[in-house]
């Protein structure tokens, strides 16, 4: 299969389409065992052609615009969150016990990044202090399962490595086997949405839509920044005691604004904002915000003709649904850091690629969720899982050719040679904000007369107000 032909596929989209997309092909772009660069290549451009088709619909062009997809500036997108500079100064990408550690019998990847996390991997360990040697010592006199379970009994976070072939053994795998990379569901019969024209440049195809982020860590924020880029007003709403990692907020909140509301004594707030929200995308766990009346279905039957996205870690379903999980817990958990590794040590992909390819999926299908109701009318809903998007990798291998002699596909993406990969910088840039001077990676979205980089920096997290613009 080529590069985005499978991705526009589970996005429901027009194989026709794919004619308009040009991919500029740079050898040692996410450099990887499996096919990572290929995976970002397609979640990237199958993001900018449902953009491009959502803003010829709504502009009244003849043709979708073209999109083209550059390698180098899939790279550096993909990499964002490490190669953002906020006064010169780098990020601070994980904190110290967030890593790979020995175990009595293999290796676990523990998460810590938020204190209540790191307190949780503490506790789970018999109340250890804050210190790596400690930590070492009591994980090497245990199993790696007994770690996973006793952490995630805790409340903390941690995974067992396992090999590809022993995570299609696991129950969690077992559950996402039969889940379609994106989940699409038709939740009513609500109206056909009617979308105001939308006129000269750039082509913003999400202008006026109003977008609620309820998203944290790095897909789900990665998904609503591509929906600001692209015109959307965004307001990411973020409970106050539920902590926020100043460099993460900065790398992901470029076009949005960031406000701070407690559910339940400020519900009414709440309430006005979702009595005029286009788009609801949440991040936390399956069910996690059901009681707040936010399932797919509530939000429909109050709002009729929203779009609901919701991405997880570990999908909807199995022993794992009410799991917390992130990026590099999946990547261990999956197979991917057996494969990636070396010389007995797991490795890791070059980038955190299922977090920012199920990011630009998750764009993508509310881009044609919205596309799809302004002809068929219906409330909404798009489901993604990490883990979901790690099977698409390490089993459906995207970019993978065609087999010798298989016929050219009738509608396809035509390819260019580029120059190799040498580095991000011809797709960094710099901008003043209220954190500082800003060094950070231009949107890899890009399509005739499109935009080419946000209306405005990120802020400080919670600084706006509640309400739209």
């Amino acid at each position: 299969m080529t590069d985005i032909r499978s991705a526009w596929s589970a996005l429901g989209g027009d194989p026709a389409l794919l004619t308009r997309t040009t991919t500029v092909v740079r050898e040692g772009a996410l450099s990887a065992r499996l096919p990572a660069r290929e995976l970002a290549r397609a979640c990237v451009g199958a993001c900018a052609l449902a953009a491009a088709e959502l803003g010829a619909r709504r502009a009244g062009l003849a043709e979708v615009p073209a999109v083209r997809v550059d390698d180098g500036a899939v790279a550096a997108a993909f990499a964002s969150e490490r190669l953002l500079r906020v006064d010169g100064r780098a990020p601070v990408s994980f904190a110290p016990l967030s890593r790979l550690w020995r175990t009595a019998d293999g290796w676990v990847r523990a998460h810590a990044n938020y204190p209540h996390h790191r307190a949780r991997l503490l506790a789970a360990l018999g109340g250890l202090p804050e210190d790596a040697t400690a930590v070492e010592a009591a994980l090497a006199e245990r199993s790696a399962a007994e770690v996973e379970e006793s952490v995630y009994a805790a409340g903390g976070l941690a995974v067992a490595l396992r090999t590809a072939e022993e995570w299609a053994r696991h129950p969690q795998a077992a559950a996402l086997a039969g889940q379609p990379l994106v989940a699409r569901e038709r939740l009513d019969d609500a109206p056909a949405r009617v979308l105001p024209p939308v006129a000269g440049a750039p082509l913003l195809p999400a202008a006026g839509l109003r977008v609620l982020d309820l998203t944290r860590v790095l897909a789900g924020p990665v998904a609503t920044r591509t929906l600001a880029l692209l015109g959307a007003d965004v307001l990411r709403v973020d409970a106050p005691w539920l902590p926020e990692l100043p460099d993460q907020h900065a790398d992901t909140g470029f076009g949005k604004r960031s406000a701070l509301l407690d559910l339940t004594a400020d519900r009414a707030a709440f309430e006005e904002l979702l009595a005029s929200a286009d788009v609801v995308v949440t991040g936390y766990r399956p069910g996690a915000l059901d009681r707040f009346g936010l399932s797919p279905r509530a939000l429909a039957a109050r709002r009729p003709g929203i779009v609901v996205a919701q991405v997880s870690a570990w999908g909807p379903d199995g022993p794992w649904a009410g799991r917390r999980g992130f990026d590099s817990l999946v990547q261990v958990a999956t197979g991917i850091a057996v494969t990636e590794g070396a010389d007995g040590q797991p490795g890791a992909l070059p980038a955190q690629a299922l977090d920012h390819g199920t990011g630009y999926l998750l764009a993508a299908a509310v881009l044609r969720a919205l596309t799809e109701q302004t002809r068929d009318g219906g409330s909404r809903c798009v489901r993604l899982a990490l883990a979901r998007t790690a099977a698409w990798l390490t089993r459906e291998r995207p970019g993978t050719p065609d087999a010798p002699g298989t016929p050219a596909a009738p509608y396809d993406v035509v390819t260019e040679p580029g120059e190799p990969y040498r580095g991000p910088e011809p797709w960094l840039t710099e901008t003043d904000s209220a954190l500082g001077r800003l060094r950070y990676a231009r949107p890899a979205v890009s399509f005739t007369n499109g935009p080419t980089d946000w209306t405005r920096p990120c802020g400080p997290w919670g600084a706006d107000p509640a309400r739209w613009t």
